[in-house]
């Protein structure tokens, strides 16, 4: 599914498990604060509580406790076999989030948290293309990153949805093997995707 106010999904590697969000779940990620952890954990890889409030600039202690509130939503785990039990590693669980906001949005009880959640989403994405931009690339990573924006395009619900589709498919295919060995030259890469309708406004 593509990241838009529709249905959203956290796409990953081909034969990662797929956990669909429900109402509980959304609840509980639903905090632009553990939106950005969890973030930082599925991009950088493990980290403790210390690691994750240097780089957010939180109190260690709140940071602390939005791990747990994760931890027992299942979004993410600790190392075994690393760490202290005054410093405990975590690490992002290995899945495909994917969520459907029709579920939600006339629902007073989630609506909020929805809100919230998409929000974020939508942060996310923007400051990922921005720390893109900002970056110095050299050598043979220089010019090969695409920002592209359509908008010439008409099209029914179906023919719409049918293109998000192949278009994942796509990504799916060219997605390495994920207990491969990445090549020497291998950086992680970010892909966006992102298809809406617009609504027509009335000429002057």
């Amino acid at each position: 599914m593509a990241d838009d106010p529709e249905r959203s999904s956290h796409a990953s590697a081909p034969g990662t498990p797929v956990r669909h969000i429900d109402a509980r779940s959304l609840r509980g990620l639903a905090h632009p604060l553990r939106m950005r952890m969890l973030e930082l954990l599925k991009l950088d890889g493990p980290a403790t509580s210390t690691r994750l409030a240097e780089r957010l600039g939180e109190n260690t202690g709140t940071v602390s406790w939005h791990l747990r509130q994760l931890a027992e939503h299942g979004f993410i785990e600790e190392v075994t076999g690393r760490g202290t039990k005054r410093e405990r590693w975590w690490q992002a669980v290995r899945e495909r989030r994917t969520l459907d906001s029709t579920e939600f949005r006339y629902d007073p009880d989630t609506r909020g948290a929805l809100s919230v959640y998409m929000h974020e989403l939508v942060q996310q994405t923007f400051s990922r293309v921005v720390d893109y931009l900002a970056d110095d690339w050299q050598g043979p990573w220089q010019g090969v990153g695409t920002l592209s924006d359509r908008t010439d395009l008409r099209m029914t619900p179906a023919q719409l949805e049918a293109l998000a589709a192949e278009l994942l498919a796509v990504i799916d295919r060219h997605a390495p093997d994920p207990d491969a060995e990445p090549g020497e030259d291998a950086l992680p890469v970010i892909i966006q995707l992102q298809s809406f309708p617009r609504k027509e406004c009335d000429g002057a």
